[in-house]
């Protein structure tokens, strides 16, 4: 059954015992050097050991196992040039169902492979947004199959907020819980799930200054779109959605940004210190923690790092 309405609290314990035979429950890890370095206590629920990948698994497996079997029969689509697109082909192939994605002819070579190593079936387009509906309204005419939207879908986000439930039921409320954001989906469900479950931590969202529509939406109080959006975290350039963004503005305390370099900084400094790949989408939250070392000197926060999906020939630092 479709959520017609924000995810409630039962609605995201639901999705976590329907999800749990085929996520991973991620680690919870912690750096004495990056605690020292931030002057606060840091644990981060580690996504980017997800499966593949990223946080978006728990998203793409809910909203499948939601559907009635009589809909997906003629499978699922979508467009994504990330981490998305792995996951729904992922959670399509453990139904046994079709999964036709919509990539732009430039999506990264280790992106395209991942889709189609998870049974995907690729529809490439021109990079622009125009183009990617445009064919996945083409590909939904011919085959049937029903849209799984990457963050504006109530089951995603409930999914979604699974991880931020198991990192509040590891360990003692935190002050804080810093988030990155893109569309909004991880957000939503993280905003959610402490709304719920630690209603007296704060919840602050993390962006890139060079896609900063969620904080100037948030500063102007109304919606804003992405415009022309530049930045290193490549998962972190889509507009909020309109299920995501009234969610956003009823219980985020902030939202913070940073730099591409403090975002390079802080993914280098996870990958020396913690021994874990993340990519830059995952560092935004780190370089937040780092350069507000006045608003979080001596608190404790949690940080979701959101995948670690990486092409390793591109390397930010190289």
């Amino acid at each position: 059954m479709l959520l017609q309405h924000p995810p409630g609290p039962d609605d995201i314990r639901q999705a976590h015992k329907r999800i749990a035979p085929y996520v991973h429950e991620t680690p919870i890890l912690f750096s004495t050097q990056l605690n020292a370095l931030a002057e606060s206590i840091l644990y981060f629920k580690s996504e980017n050991f997800q499966k593949t990948g990223s946080f978006k698994s728990r998203g793409a497996v809910n909203a499948l196992l939601s559907l009635d079997p009589e809909i997906l029969r003629k499978g699922v689509a979508t467009h994504s040039s990330g981490n998305h697109a792995q996951a729904l082909a992922r959670a399509a192939s453990l139904l046994q169902i079709p999964a036709y994605i919509v990539m732009p002819r430039n999506a990264p070579k280790v992106k395209v492979a991942a889709v189609e190593a998870y049974g995907g079936q690729i529809f490439f387009c021109e990079p622009t947004l125009e183009a990617r509906e445009q064919t996945l309204e083409k590909v939904r005419s011919q085959t049937g199959a029903v849209e799984i939207h990457p963050f504006n879908n109530y089951d995603v986000i409930a999914g979604q907020a699974t991880a931020n439930l198991e990192l509040l039921q590891s360990i003692s409320p935190p002050d804080y819980i810093l988030c990155p954001v893109g569309g909004g989906g991880l957000l939503s469900g993280t905003l959610l799930s402490t709304h719920y479950f630690s209603p007296a931590t704060k919840v602050i969202a993390c962006e890139p200054e060079g896609a900063n529509d969620a904080w100037q939406s948030f500063k102007a109080g109304k919606f804003i779109p992405s415009s022309n959006p530049v930045t290193i975290a490549d998962g972190l350039l889509t507009s909020l959605g309109n299920l995501t963004y009234p969610i956003i503005m009823d219980y985020v305390t902030d939202i913070i940004t940073v730099n591409d370099q403090a975002i390079i900084q802080a993914m280098k400094l996870v990958w020396e210190r913690v021994k874990i790949i993340i990519e830059p989408s995952a560092a935004v939250p780190v370089a937040v923690a780092l350069q507000e070392k006045q608003l979080f000197r001596n608190k404790r926060i949690g940080i979701i790092l959101s995948g670690g999906n990486i092409d390793l020939q591109k390397l930010p630092w190289q």
